[in-house]
């Protein structure tokens, strides 16, 4: 076995294909309105079809729903909509036979209110899981900064009656969070994880990072290091199944990102890219390079088993919290100039097709821009069809309706016989559905599963080093290189014609177009289309 396919193999996240999907809004079989891990097993081989290779599921944990099913009741079952645990081990060998590693929320920073160690918590301070959260006699002073979600709630602090001490809730007054610092807190963290292990998961997602390592420095007993939590976790994994996968929520510039690596690369294995996918949006409605440039170059290197995961939307708003006042004040007017689709200050609650007016010459170009930069791809699902939100859901569920499988009631998406059952909303327009686009060979869909058999076959984007050829004014060119393999990208983000020069001092005899016959000479000056990309392999 060479080198590199032993590499490609062992550090199987390096070169993997992420698809996240919310359990309840896939596909509903039983015909209550809500989707169940039934359909999802029946979908199975719809995603291995697409050429997923890592199914990122959202939390289907026992829940109130007042966060989505963040807000969580009994880290260990299943929520009875969905299905039972059964189903669930069903649906998991059902995706290993196709390939498909399955990983899931893991949310490490809070509880439902309803959980039973907050019921327990309240009764007092010598109650057995009172020290599991954290409390304080006098309300702390709030930081605004310390607000998820601004206008919604008012302060991170509430008051329980009933315990006679404040609480602190990073995100929803409903959802205490935990005293991370708490060594029978790690305990429990450590139990679930290896509970979820056994039942063939292949990793986590961890939820908002950073905030978790906050709340362990803000409480007040069993203090430790904050980074002890993820290391230890990560340990705790490799022990229980040593190629299982941490993959955190860490919305950062990239040194403080780098942190939570760990200097050794002992603390997360991957973490989404937030600086890139913001410079991504203000580079595309400035239609210049510069800004995706700087942020790539500002990239520092991984510890070697690590990786960065590139996505263009995902689960919540788009978030453009990194960039400043004035460049968040530009992509909001050019794409989403409507107070009503702005979230927080900072976010806006719409999908890629709509921001971009439909125009699926910039939507395949932002995907595959997405899909040839260094690192790991993540795709939302309905990504893959051009799926558009539902307005009429409120805030940042609006990108969060039914997956839309084809043009027969509901979308294809459940037999419930009205509407009002559905789990929620669906768009008025439902045009856009897989049936459809499989029918129809020049569709997004079709294109998307090229796509994605191309970033399979190219593991240098997964493993190489990044060199930009050019990353000012209309074009972003870059090239990736691992061992002896070099892929070659061009991304022209205007609508109108542009050149940019190819490299050619590397004794290479062609370049090799990626998705066509129209093949490229070293040092070659290229020509591209009004939005145009190319993909190419020396030959």
């Amino acid at each position: 076995m060479s080198r590199r396919r032993r590499a490609a193999g062992d550090l199987w996240w390096k070169n993997a294909v992420v698809y996240c999907l919310d359990v309840q809004t896939f596909l509903d079989t039983d015909g209550d309105g809500c989707g169940d891990l039934a359909g999802l097993t029946e979908r199975i081989d719809y995603l291995d079809g697409l050429g997923v290779t890592c199914l990122w599921l959202m939390p289907f944990y026992p829940s109130p729903e007042r966060d989505d099913g963040y807000d969580i009741v009994d880290f260990y079952g299943i929520d009875e909509r969905l299905g039972t645990l059964g189903a669930f081990v069903e649906m998991v060998r059902t995706a290993q036979d196709r390939g498909i590693r399955v990983i899931v929320d893991f949310v490490l920073n809070h509880t439902s209110h309803r959980h039973p160690w907050f019921v327990s918590a309240r009764k007092g301070r010598d109650a057995p899981f009172h020290d599991f959260y954290v409390w304080s006699d006098e309300k702390p002073e709030d930081k605004p900064s310390d607000l998820v979600f601004p206008g919604e709630e008012r302060s991170t602090w509430a008051w329980d009656d009933q315990a006679q001490q404040w609480y602190y809730h990073r995100f929803y007054t409903e959802q205490p969070d935990l005293n991370t610092a708490n060594p029978a807190v790690r305990d429990e963290i450590a139990q679930v994880a290896g509970f979820w292990l056994a039942l063939g998961l292949a990793g986590f997602r961890v939820d908002a990072v950073p905030f978790m390592m906050e709340e362990s420095d803000r409480a007040t007993a069993g203090r430790q290091e904050p980074h002890e939590l993820i290391r230890d976790l990560r340990a705790y994994l490799a022990r229980r199944r040593g190629d299982a996968v941490l993959l955190g929520e860490v919305n950062l510039p990239p040194k403080q990102a780098l942190e939570f690596f760990g200097e050794t690369g002992d603390e997360l294995t991957m973490a989404f890219d937030f600086t890139v996918n913001q410079a991504l949006y203000l580079s595309l409605v400035r239609e210049d390079a510069a800004p995706l440039g700087k942020a790539l170059k500002a990239q520092p290197e991984l510890p070697d088993d690590c990786q960065r995961v590139n996505f263009v939307r995902n689960h919540d708003e788009l978030s453009l919290d990194q960039l400043t006042n004035k460049e968040r004040a530009e992509v909001f007017a050019a794409l989403g100039p409507d107070p009503d689709v702005q979230l927080y200050g900072r976010g806006i609650r719409r999908r890629l097709p709509s921001m971009l007016d439909g125009d699926e010459r910039r939507i395949r170009l932002v995907y595959s821009l997405m899909f040839s930069l260094p690192g790991t791809p993540a795709l939302f699902y309905g990504e893959e069809i051009g799926m558009s939100e539902n307005l009429d859901i409120e805030g940042r569920l609006s990108v969060r309706s039914p997956m839309q499988w084809s043009g027969e009631r509901h979308a294809g998406f459940s037999p419930a016989p009205d509407g009002a059952r559905l789990a929620r909303p669906l768009p008025a327009d439902v045009s856009v559905n897989v049936e459809a686009q499989r029918r129809d060979p020049d569709s997004l869909l079709n294109w998307m599963e090229r796509l994605i058999r191309r970033r399979k076959e190219c593991p240098e984007l997964g493993w190489g080093r990044l060199a930009l050829l050019e990353a000012s004014g209309p074009v972003l060119a870059h090239r990736c290189d691992w061992q002896d393999r070099t892929i070659v990208a061009a991304h022209n983000l205007t609508g109108s014609k542009a050149t940019v020069r190819l490299p050619g001092d590397d004794g290479w005899e062609r370049l090799v177009d990626q998705f066509g016959t129209d093949d490229a000479a070293p040092g070659e000056e290229l020509e591209l289309e009004p939005y145009g990309h190319r993909w190419f392999r020396p030959g």
